[in-house]
């Protein structure tokens, strides 16, 4: 059993098809997923004085993957995806999850300040970059999105997400940055922050014509008239 998770894990962010195993055992990929949530949950925080102690021991992690869930459950539903389910969308947001231990890497501890900042950086930008292109070509694939719906379908719960996030001052630092911070309050987090503050200004900006593309492809989607499968379709990574 865990090679085959181990196996179809790989084949899943490496973003080749994946066996009909991930539907018939879809249980323990689903646990599978989340105990790589909860491990990218503590390395996300584990060396950050800034964190809660529910963040410290992962919990946000996991509580965030089902929130995510449901977000885009009920945001992309209106496109009429096809085997789209709640149950099939979570599974897919926890076995994204693993990239995300890149976070754990204590750079601080073997590279200078500037140097530990930079690199988690380059850790938010690649991790989400990945992320999000899976999630793109799960759209594109699984739920059977046209090309142009997929690029609106990805980007609009992202800028939701980034808003909303920035909106709740993200990490009681999103803010700060607006003002700058001192050099001596600096963290090495402090340029992930700095990219979180950067999305969320290209957010704000997007998030109009991401709005109009959204109206547009559901009324594209329920004038085609197309039959969708079943709401607990097993999920199809083609």
């Amino acid at each position: 059993m865990i090679k085959m998770l181990l196996v179809e894990e790989i084949r899943l962010l490496t973003f080749r098809p994946v066996s009909a195993a991930i539907h018939v055992h879809w249980r323990a990929f689903l646990a599978f997923g989340l105990l790589f949530t909860w491990l990218a949950g503590i390395g996300r925080y584990w060396d950050n004085p800034k964190a809660h102690l529910w963040q410290y021991l992962g919990l946000g992690s996991i509580a965030y993957v089902f929130v995510l869930a449901l977000i885009v459950w009920g945001l992309l539903a209106p496109l009429r995806p096809k085997n789209w389910s709640y149950r099939n969308i979570l599974l897919f947001i926890t076995l994204t999850s693993p990239p995300a231990l890149f976070y754990a890497i204590p750079v601080e501890q073997f590279m200078a300040a500037n140097a530990a900042r930079t690199a988690n950086a380059w850790f938010l930008i690649v991790v989400a970059t990945w992320r999000v292109a899976l999630f793109f070509v799960f759209l594109r694939r699984a739920a059977g999105l046209s090309a142009g719906t997929v690029v609106v379908a990805t980007l609009l719960p992202l800028v939701i997400i980034i808003i909303t996030l920035f909106a709740l001052n993200l990490e009681h630092v999103v803010f700060s940055l607006m003002s700058g911070i001192r050099e001596e309050d600096r963290s090495p987090n402090d340029g992930a922050y700095g990219v979180v503050f950067l999305l969320s200004m290209l957010s704000f900006a997007a998030a109009p014509f991401l709005g109009i593309g959204y109206i547009v492809a559901i009324i594209r989607a329920w004038t085609k008239a197309r039959p969708v499968n079943p709401p607990d379709a097993p999920l199809r990574l083609p």
